[in-house]
């Protein structure tokens, strides 16, 4: 039972990118001082990290999230096999191949998805088959709208040790995002797991005329 609540509370932590034991206590209907030992007993086992943030009047409040071990419970899939096969095709056949092999796979995957967006009128419906599709392929997406713009979260990478090995996967995916959408809207990477974030967060915002 500990090691599936323990199981939930990763998965909580690295949806929300980071969390606190009082909203841990919340989600999953347990006392905060229970919240605080499952904090506890994972940052031990080097799962978790804390960070004190100070928000305005009162007493700091502590942030727990992922570290690297934390995020190695989610695997990539068939990532040394994957990363293998890229530097053989560069080895032996040259960057134009592997450029070649990435723009097969971005045809086949916007052809994929479009059969199922193009028959969305709105941008919510297309964003949320675009979720749909991403999330059955492992990268647990969501989208939300904040402040008048949307954001297509994707809360995982399956595909993280190809994307380091070649990058050209990530501008590919965006490329996808931009037509899938269409020319009404402007979209940009706001958080890159390849960068500094825990996570690959677009945002989506109307073109201005």
């Amino acid at each position: 039972m500990k090691k599936e609540i323990q199981d939930r509370i990763l998965m909580f932590l690295k949806m929300r990118g980071n969390g606190n034991a009082q909203q841990i206590a919340d989600e999953f209907s347990i006392t905060k001082e229970g919240a605080r030992k499952h904090l506890m007993k994972m940052e031990a086992e080097g799962l978790l990290k804390q960070e004190i943030k100070k928000e305005g009047v009162g007493r700091p409040v502590v942030l727990f999230s992922l570290t690297e071990k934390g995020f190695a419970r989610f695997p990539d899939s068939h990532a040394l096999i994957t990363v293998q096969l890229l530097k053989s095709i560069k080895n032996l056949l040259g960057e134009n191949a592997l450029d070649l092999l990435i723009n097969d796979r971005e045809s086949h995957t916007y052809k994929l998805y479009s059969q199922q967006m193009d028959q969305e009128k709105t941008l919510e419906k297309k964003l949320s088959v675009l979720a749909e599709k991403r999330s059955e392929e492992g990268y647990m997406a969501e989208w939300k709208k904040e402040d008048g713009s949307y954001f297509l979260i994707e809360n995982h990478c399956p595909i993280c040790a190809a994307a380091k090995e070649c990058q050209l996967f990530c501008r590919s995916e965006l490329k996808n995002f931009r037509e899938l959408l269409g020319a009404d809207y402007q979209i940009q990477r706001v958080e890159y797991i390849l960068g500094e974030g825990t996570r690959c967060v677009y945002k989506i915002d109307p073109k201005v005329a």
